[in-house]
């Protein structure tokens, strides 16, 4: 018996059996239903390792099986085919990855018998394993004490995406990450841990901690490690808050941070996003412009998925663009995503400002940002954010 098994929801005969004809001359077991309470009783009973799917379907249409399949933690292979436009196509094939489904593909009908061997012979990506440690519970609270106590004793780390030249690969610098593995609740993502540090007014001392320590490891490794006479010195980013944009000493800390390490402020970039900045505008635009008056480059992170974007571009002094992950990903796969890039890029290009893209995770998708010119990239097909040992394994490994 075959080990890949190819389920077929269709509402068209004619193309169910056409699908399954074509899955089994390629060496898969096929069963086909135009029923989705059959389909979902096969999904149970039979396991298939690979699904085709139907958008169009009468009773309930394919957004909402794949709705379904996501709440059932489906993990097969599935393969989104419609009559419908490329562009609804390719968006239900966004919002099935979205919802952590497994997506091999889409195809359009009509389609080649080639395409569709394709797709089944290359199941969807599957999600990187991942790193063995506990999770904190959700169904604890974080308190505002744990959190001050994580900063005071380093239960904190850093870690460092890397981020290349787009054309030839070089190293371009590193991006900060704050992260958090508790003594007894494990591993907290930071996106339960930040608000709460902006909620509770120690936003100001995380933006230090996670300052002090990249910059000493930074520093350490890129000043005096035959980094620094090269034309182009590789770069540290750090996140900023929009709480932060209200710390009228922010500017002074980090001078006095760049001055303790011996980095020149054109080395350090601070990221905020576009909702940060709009908070308090005149607020934000007072504390950035400063930054730029001693030297430090900004970045505008998230770019294109806000509805200031253009605005923020044009009144804050931004130094790099940079194009949100949510295009990046769906680079390959979206012809509307490609051409949301390159006009961020050639945007970026025309205002003086550098671009970097993030969610690289493909090289067809870093091929594509080479083509149009952007001029940096970073992603989990360059590298993961790694802590600082394993950032400069990385680094050495590349030579």
């Amino acid at each position: 018996m075959s080990q890949n098994r190819l389920l077929i929801l269709d509402d068209d005969a004619m193309i169910g059996q056409t699908i399954r004809a074509i899955a089994e001359s390629a060496g898969l077991e096929a069963r086909f239903t135009s029923s989705h309470t059959e389909f979902f009783a096969e999904l149970e009973s039979w396991q298939p390792t690979h699904i085709a799917l139907d958008l169009i379907m009468p009773e309930m249409d394919g957004v909402q099986v794949l709705g379904q399949l996501a709440k059932r933690g489906c993990t097969s292979s599935i393969i989104v085919t419609s009559g419908v436009g490329h562009r609804v196509l390719d968006a239900a094939g966004r919002s099935a990855s979205e919802h952590g489904l497994r997506i091999a593909g889409v195809l359009s009908k009509p389609f080649s018998p080639s395409a569709l061997r394709s797709m089944l012979g290359t199941p969807g990506p599957a999600k990187a394993p991942a790193k063995p440690t506990r999770a904190a519970s959700p169904s604890s609270e974080i308190t505002a004490d744990e959190l001050a106590k994580a900063i005071d004793e380093s239960q904190l780390f850093v870690a460092y995406q890397p981020k290349i030249v787009c054309d030839g690969g070089a190293l371009a610098g590193f991006e900060a990450l704050v992260r958090w593995t508790h003594p007894e609740r494990g591993f907290i993502p930071p996106d339960r841990f930040i608000p709460l540090a902006e909620s509770t007014g120690l936003i100001d001392p995380l933006t230090d901690f996670v300052l002090e320590r990249s910059l000493a490891w930074f520093c350490s490794n890129f000043l005096a490690g035959g980094h620094a006479h090269d034309a182009h010195p590789a770069t540290l980013s750090v996140n900023i808050s929009a709480k932060t944009l209200a710390d009228h000493d922010f500017v002074d800390r980090a001078l006095q941070n760049c001055q303790k390490f011996g980095l020149a402020p054109s080395r350090l970039i601070f990221e905020l996003t576009e909702t940060s900045a709009m908070e308090d505008p005149v607020a934000s635009l007072d504390l950035l412009t400063r930054l730029r008056m001693k030297g430090f480059q900004l970045s505008i992170d998230d770019f294109g998925t806000g509805f200031s974007s253009m605005l923020q571009l044009a009144r804050l002094p931004f130094s790099e663009i940079k194009v949100d992950k949510s295009f990046v990903m769906n680079a390959a796969s979206s012809q509307e995503s490609r051409v949301v890039i390159k006009s961020i890029v050639d945007l970026g290009r025309s205002m003086g400002l550098r671009s970097t893209a993030e969610g690289v995770e493909d090289a067809g998708s870093l091929e594509y940002l080479r083509h149009v010119g952007c001029d940096l990239a970073q992603g989990y097909h360059i590298g993961r954010p790694m802590e600082g040992d394993a950032a400069l394994a990385w680094c050495q490994a590349r030579g």
